[in-house]
């Protein structure tokens, strides 16, 4: 009696593999941010602050290579998986807190890079970044820590200080990484200038 031949398992598509990267990074980092922001280095500040606006990053990388609807994809992917994921080791409540912020910033710095997208190569992914950290930073502590007993605006004034000072900074990958997204779009999406 002969076998059926065992059926390959069908490989990603271009376009599938060009959004892992950019999904799996924003899970990361908002894991990690949900981590993070539980632990204060003072009074006006978290660790979060530190690592959540590589979120913008990515963000920005994507919707350059790829185009504003591909990054709003990325976006609401990265909000699915992160919110799984973090539900499993944030209390709840920052988890929906920081789901909520993640995707109404997303979605906002993905509109207004594209606005900003012709002006020079710094001023679309700063001011997008500045503009989402706004509302990412109002939102999520507003949701996760209003009626508590923490002190939430101090962090939250602290927590907009450092994010913008991290738009600032990453700015240099930003631009390090801008040679090469011809490559990342190149098999996948038609490159967006």
């Amino acid at each position: 009696m002969k076998h059926p031949s065992p059926t390959p398992s069908p490989r990603p598509t271009p376009a599938l593999r060009a959004l892992a990267w950019p999904v799996l990074a924003m899970a990361a980092v908002i894991v990690l941010s949900n981590v993070l922001v539980q632990h204060e280095i003072n009074a006006w500040l978290t660790w979060g602050a530190f690592s959540y606006p590589l979120v913008f990053l990515v963000s920005d990388l994507t919707n350059r290579a790829l185009g504003p609807q591909v990054a709003r994809r990325v976006a609401w992917i990265g909000f699915a998986v992160a919110v799984g994921v973090s539900l499993g080791l944030a209390p709840w409540r920052i988890a929906l807190a920081s789901g909520a912020a993640f995707l109404f910033s997303q979605l906002m710095d993905v509109a207004v890079f594209n606005r900003w997208r012709q002006a020079s190569w710094w001023k679309a992914p700063l001011v997008g970044s500045l503009v989402a950290s706004v509302v990412d930073t109002g939102v999520f502590f507003f949701l996760a820590f209003a009626g508590s007993d923490m002190n939430w605006l101090m962090l939250a004034a602290g927590d907009l200080a450092v994010k913008a000072a991290m738009a600032v900074l990453l700015l240099a990958p930003y631009r390090a990484l801008l040679p090469r997204l011809q490559t990342w779009a190149a098999p996948s999406y038609p490159a967006v200038s």
